[in-house]
């Protein structure tokens, strides 16, 4: 038997973070402590890789993993929906704007990606390519992102503030309260028209920090396109944007 003897100054050992079975998986359980949550609520991470719950702060943790265990079957519904991660490099081809590019790739071609009819093409060291892949779709999302917002701003009457991208799990667009709005760089890989209402949207919230009526009104009015369309594409394939790039 190990005695700790009083004045033992080695560092207790880090509680075990709480894991449950899924479908053979064993995935990590999340636990945010939110100071406004008055209740449990659940959610599987988009990828698949991890069940995140966020609790109250009277809540104990074990009655939060037990919430997890007993909702099991729900969450292993979630997760056969997920789709499977691919890597386009291997696949051979990127979703950019709706569509799949060839990727064409040359020892000898410039580094820098270039668009072409259908395909993208550059050089450089074969094994950076996924990154800068990456990189290059965050760019064009940049780009086309700002134009997006630049257009709904002036048929808003706002000029243009300042936009970042973000790569968060689970929401496609904010606004702040300072005026900056953040988008999601992987909805550059969904039709324009996607891409689009999430920017229209975000412009709304620049007038109505809100979802009332009048913010609804705001956003049909500058949206060329169907909005309750687009948000049913999201709901339906959205999660197929994140089988890339990790």
């Amino acid at each position: 038997m190990i005695e700790w003897l009083r004045g033992d100054s080695r560092p207790a050992a880090k509680p075990r973070a709480p894991t449950i079975e899924l479908s053979g998986r064993t995935l990590p359980i999340a636990l945010n402590r939110h100071p406004r949550a008055k209740r449990l609520t659940l959610r599987l991470a988009p990828d698949g890789s991890a069940v995140r719950i966020t609790l109250p702060r009277w809540c104990r943790s074990a009655d939060a993993v037990a919430f997890a265990a007993v909702r099991r079957e729900w969450l292993e519904a979630q997760l056969a929906k997920v789709p499977q991660a691919t890597d386009p490099v291997a696949r051979g081809t990127i979703r950019y704007r709706g569509s799949e590019l060839a990727i064409r790739w040359a020892e000898d071609a410039p580094r820098k990606a270039m668009l072409e009819e259908r395909r993208i093409r550059l050089g450089g060291p074969h094994h950076t390519l996924p990154h800068r892949l990456h990189r290059w779709l965050e760019a064009e999302a940049i780009r086309l992102m700002r134009s997006d917002l630049a257009h709904y701003c002036t048929s808003a009457g706002l000029s243009p503030p300042d936009l970042r991208l973000t790569r968060a799990q689970r929401r496609w667009g904010s606004c702040s309260s300072k005026g900056v709005v953040r988008v999601n760089w992987r909805l550059v890989q969904a039709p324009d028209a996607i891409r689009r209402s999430v920017v229209a949207h975000e412009t709304a919230h620049l007038v109505h920090f809100d979802h009332s009526p009048e913010f609804h009104r705001l956003l049909r009015d500058i949206y060329e396109d169907d909005v309750d369309a687009a948000d049913a594409w999201l709901r339906a394939h959205g999660r197929s944007l994140y089988t890339d790039f990790g």
